[in-house]
């Protein structure tokens, strides 16, 4: 199964996940972000790929968990992360949040993996993305769950884009057949990607450097 954002991350380990493990389940989360258009792709995202079952599950934390990524009136970060820095775009727990209940789901349709899109260029900022806290949380579905307590088979959480920059996802989504049209980035949440965010400059920067054309941003 795959945690389907929308973004180009989570596009891409869904058609990692399509390739490599049929039929893909993909659950996609509506938390109170700012840029809920995303959920709009990621549906386009799991047509194209074909997903045999795509939830949109709906989570009451707005004004629950302080993040500019959930506030309208918060100013987004533009500068590019800072290493050692977590940047406001942070959302409290959020990903022990959601990967739990992918590991419940997973476990409940007996999918022995959840492709997740942690990566190098979150890893500089976001604890919830760094190998240890993957590791810490495999260990927790290792002990949490019947399948691993009876079996030792618990879901596998699986991150195949942690040591890349977003080049080298641009480069693997390539070689995918990634439509990165159907994908969308930005944390501003207009109508169109505003260009300037943290997320918008990290994927433009990608798509440049692999020399491959964003269909959303613009010539590169």
């Amino acid at each position: 199964m795959v945690l389907l954002s929308g973004g180009m991350d989570s596009a891409t380990c869904l058609a990692l996940a399509s390739k490599e493990a049929p039929p893909v389940h993909a659950l996609s989360f509506l938390y109170g972000q700012r840029h809920a258009r995303e959920l709009s792709s990621a549906t386009a995202l799991a047509r194209h790929f074909r997903v045999a079952e795509h939830h949109l599950v709906r989570l009451p934390l707005a004004g629950l968990l302080s993040s500019s990524l959930t506030s309208a009136d918060a100013r987004l970060p533009s500068g590019g992360p800072r290493r050692g820095r977590v940047p406001s775009t942070y959302v409290p727990a959020r990903n022990t949040i959601l990967l739990s209940i992918a590991l419940g789901y997973a476990e409940s349709h007996h999918l022995g993996t959840i492709y997740f899109g942690a990566n190098a260029i979150d890893y500089s900022g976001y604890p919830d993305c760094r190998p240890e806290f993957l590791r810490a949380f495999q260990r927790l579905a290792r002990l949490g769950t019947r399948a691993g307590s009876e079996r030792r088979s618990a879901p596998h959480v699986r991150a195949p884009l942690l040591t890349l920059s977003k080049t080298g996802i641009v480069r693997l989504g390539e070689r995918l057949r990634v439509p990165w049209e159907l994908s969308w980035s930005c944390y501003a949440g207009g109508r169109r990607p505003c260009g300037t965010c943290d997320s918008c400059r990290l994927r433009a920067r990608g798509f440049r450097a692999a020399g491959v054309p964003d269909p959303l941003l613009g010539p590169t």
